[in-house]
């Protein structure tokens, strides 16, 4: 959200507290896919069954004492821009975000074959990150380590803001946004922990050739792999070599 000044008025804020903790509960409704955008007002709010899908760097807390800001900003925007637009590829992504070194999304997927394309989605980045690091390393960079994570699950999407600003922003509460960034904080974590992370509601909705890419982790509690992109690998391997 972009800045626009107000002043601020204690007693206005006082009155918009009390409206909105007066709201009624009937005003949330169950849903059977994530709505429109267009659909939420200040006063509503909608349940519905949707998927996340978390990024996120290993030791991004060590680069900066490692390069200097310039290079460092330059990793950054590749790594960011290369996510955001794999994530942005899929036609039901309904959200996209950046917080610090991650980036989230998600997900209308109310058929199965849609959780699948999720999963497409988290190892095409996957196979993405193998790229950026060959261009990484040809600058003398050190190649960066991600942990991805997938999770499936009721959310509560509300509209959140200043009331007659302009500043706000959709917000998605609840355990499948939280899930997938727990997950993906367990990714290449350490030396024994895949990149991918997939929680047990997200694998049951697999497809049997995709299930067989994972195998369960017993120290996560989750299902993990390393799956890359077949098409992407091939033109690494014949490109970045």
């Amino acid at each position: 959200m972009d800045s626009n000044y107000k002043p601020y008025d204690h007693i206005a804020s006082a009155s918009r507290i009390r409206g909105i903790l007066n709201q009624a509960d009937i005003n949330y409704s169950e849903e059977d896919s994530l709505p429109d955008r267009a659909r939420l007002t200040y006063s509503n709010g909608f349940y519905a069954y949707c998927s996340a899908l978390f990024v996120d760097i290993r030791g991004s807390s060590q680069l900066p004492s490692k390069y200097r800001r310039p290079t460092l900003a330059r990793l950054y925007r590749a790594y960011v821009s290369e996510v955001v637009a794999i994530m942005n590829s899929d036609p039901f992504c309904r959200e996209v975000n950046i917080v610090g070194d991650g980036a989230w999304a998600v997900y209308n997927t109310p058929k199965q074959r849609d959780i699948n394309d999720v999963f497409h989605i988290a190892y095409t980045i996957n196979s993405m990150i193998q790229v950026l690091n060959y261009e990484l390393r040809r600058r003398g960079i050190d190649a960066i380590s991600v942990g991805l994570g997938m999770s499936y699950g009721r959310a509560l999407m509300i509209k959140a803001g200043y009331n007659g600003s302009g500043l706000h922003d959709v917000v998605y509460m609840g355990d499948v946004v939280n899930h997938s960034a727990k997950l993906a904080a367990h990714g290449n974590k350490t030396y024994a922990d895949d990149p991918l992370m997939v929680s047990e509601v997200f694998y049951e909705n697999l497809t049997d050739k995709n299930k067989s890419l994972l195998h369960w982790s017993r120290q996560r509690q989750c299902w993990s792999g390393n799956v890359v992109n077949s098409e992407m690998e091939a033109w690494y391997k014949e490109n970045c070599s």
